[in-house]
């Protein structure tokens, strides 16, 4: 009987442990999984504010997401928040070469700055673009920023720079939240406020 009930004490620790540890937690975006959380290099834990897709020309080219550390439904409180945040993309679309992909950050600083701040910017903005190699399918980008520090790039697990900067960082996320962002589509499903696929 002892025997019995001690293997019936281990089955529900067991149990309990699988279930406390559960999947982790994700949201599908266009069959691409994209983690409810986020941790930082400086071990900074965010959440899932909201993610969507990128498109052009009814091709779907990633799955973008922002994590924050609160939730925040407004453009203009995430541009303004000087806390730490990461931008996710993780490439669908087959191939977008480093043209596309610069001249693609170059059109978005330009269409969300006045020309002050996009000639101050310009330089950050060409080393910026420098980091990136051609990029597809299943390959993945986190745009994270850290006070003090700036915007780490990693590409596919893998630091490529650091480019400083809470300007630099305000005006990238601009790419997507601004007044005239990339994507409108987007801009709402990252904001929390809009439909992710």
């Amino acid at each position: 009987m002892d025997m019995v009930m001690r293997s019936l004490a281990l089955w529900a620790t067991m149990a309990a442990l699988v279930l406390a540890a559960g999947p982790a937690a994700s949201r599908e975006v266009g069959g691409v999984a994209v983690p409810e959380t986020a941790r930082l290099a400086d071990g900074t834990e965010l959440v899932l504010n909201g993610a969507g897709l990128r498109t052009k020309f009814f091709f779907r080219i990633y799955a973008g997401a922002l994590y924050l550390r609160r939730p925040l439904h407004e453009a203009a409180a995430v541009l303004a928040d000087p806390g730490p945040k990461r931008v996710l993309m993780r490439f669908i679309y087959k191939k977008v070469t480093r043209d596309k992909l610069a001249a693609a950050w170059e059109d978005g600083f330009r269409a969300n700055l006045d020309e002050a701040a996009y000639a101050a910017l310009a330089p950050r903005l060409a080393r910026f673009n420098a980091l990136f190699p051609d990029l597809g399918e299943g390959d993945e980008v986190r745009l994270d920023y850290l006070p003090g520090e700036g915007t780490q790039i990693w590409i596919d697990g893998r630091l490529a720079g650091t480019i400083p900067g809470a300007d630099f960082h305000r005006a990238l996320l601009a790419v997507w939240l601004g007044e005239s962002p990339a994507d409108w589509g987007l801009k709402e499903a990252m904001l929390g406020t809009g439909d992710g696929d």
